[in-house]
C-alpha cells in the first residue's frame, strides 16, 4: 500500500482490504502476510465505458506497484474488453476476471486478479 500511496492514491484500511483510490478508480488489495498480494482488484462506478475508462486509466501503474509481471498482456486484453460486460482470462500466475453491472442501481466495472499460486488465506472472508 505505501507503493500505491506514494504514487498519490488515497488509501484506508477496512480490515481485509486497503482501498486506494485516485480520481474515479479504487484498487482493492487483500491484506495480510502474503509474500504478494492475492487479490487486487480495480472498481470505478458509473457507465460502463466511463468506469472502464478510470480502469483502463490507472491500470499499468496499478499492475506495476503491486509487481504483477503481466502487466502489459493484461493491460492489452482489458482494452479489448470495451464494450463488453464479461471476460476472464489467464495470465501467467494470475486469472483475471472482468465484469461490468449495467441495468442496476450501481452501475460500474470491476477488473480481479487472483493469485494461482497462492493456498492459504486467498480469499477474503
Amino acid at each position: 500500500m505505501a507503493g500505491l500511496a506514494s504514487a498519490g492514491y488515497k488509501c484506508s484500511n477496512d480490515g481485509t482490504y486497503a482501498i486506494c483510490t485516485s480520481g474515479p478508480a479504487a484498487v482493492w488489495v487483500l491484506t495480510g502476510d502474503h509474500p504478494r498480494p492475492p487479490v487486487v482488484s480495480l472498481h470505478s462506478a458509473g457507465p460502463v465505458a466511463t468506469a472502464s475508462a478510470a480502469i483502463a486509466k490507472v491500470l499499468p501503474q496499478a499492475l506495476d506497484i503491486a509487481h504483477i509481471g503481466q502487466s502489459q498482456e493484461i493491460t492489452d486484453w482489458f482494452a479489448k474488453q470495451n464494450g463488453k460486460t464479461s471476460g476472464q482470462m489467464s495470465a501467467g500466475d494470475w486469472q483475471v476476471d472482468y465484469s461490468a453491472e449495467i441495468d442496476t442501481e450501481e452501475p460500474g466495472a470491476s477488473l480481479s486478479l487472483m493469485d494461482k499460486l497462492c493456498k492459504a488465506n486467498c480469499t477474503a472472508e
